[in-house]
């Protein structure tokens, strides 16, 4: 995905999260969040696009330090704040000069990786906001599917045990989970003895899950169960329950 479409989605998601976000209790609390409140939320969403976006401006080498506290300030101005954020980081993207590397947990990494990083956060986080307040949620095919693409292949990297140890619980003899959307193409994820491999492809595995490729998006981000599960169950559930954040 070319990096105009994931600043285009960045604003459109960004924009439905600060419409979602913004018709409820500020201290609601989120169910697939439980430790945050809908302020806790929002204040996430705005400070990461803000740390990204100094990240990107600073090209820094280590990681920069984080905001203090999540706050973001009174409820009425959350919309701007919101899409304020989102228009940093797609900035600093795109004035990146060429060639610029970029701090990442995987090493050095060029700008628009943290661009896809805070499309794939917001579009989750809005689905969050969605669901607690009852507002609509929309999430156009493409960038949901990038959204399973990018979270599998952050799984999939190496270097990400060192940060979630229990991804070494994933290493296995060549078990398949097959996700398989209602169009377009899937992916499979195969456990082999070195770590966790995905590709894009289709065909049968050992567990298949199906479903529009919005649904599958929620459901390997743990936030619905799945519905339309054919195989080995137990094998998709322990993938679930090991690639918990």
């Amino acid at each position: 995905m070319d990096t105009a479409r994931l600043a285009e989605g960045l604003r459109e998601q960004t924009a439905g999260f600060a419409r979602a976000v913004c018709g409820g209790d500020p201290d609601t609390r989120v169910p697939t969040c439980p430790e945050w409140r809908l302020r806790d939320l929002a204040g996430h969403i705005g400070h990461a696009h803000r740390w990204t976006a100094e990240l990107v401006r600073e090209a820094a080498a280590a990681p920069i330090a984080a905001p203090a506290a999540d706050d973001p300030g009174p409820q009425d101005t959350w919309e701007r704040w919101l899409a304020d954020g989102a228009r940093e980081v797609i900035d600093a993207v795109q004035e990146a000069p060429a060639g610029a590397r970029v701090w990442s947990s995987m090493g050095p990494t060029p700008p628009v990786f943290w661009l896809r990083r805070m499309l794939g956060d917001t579009v989750i986080h809005h689905y969050d906001a969605a669901a607690t307040t009852g507002a609509s949620f929309d999430v156009a095919e493409d960038l949901a599917a990038d959204v399973i693409s990018e979270g599998m292949g952050l799984l999939a990297e190496p270097s990400a045990v060192e940060f979630k140890p229990e991804l070494a619980e994933l290493r296995g003899r060549g078990e398949t989970i097959v996700i398989r959307p209602d169009s377009g193409q899937g992916w499979v994820i195969t456990r082999t003895p070195d770590g966790i491999r995905c590709d894009r492809g289709g065909g049968d595995g050992d567990v298949v899950v199906s479903g529009s490729v919005t649904e599958l998006m929620l459901v390997f981000t743990r936030r619905v169960p799945p519905g339309n599960v054919t195989g080995d169950r137990a094998l998709l559930d322990h993938w679930l329950a090991h690639t918990a954040f």
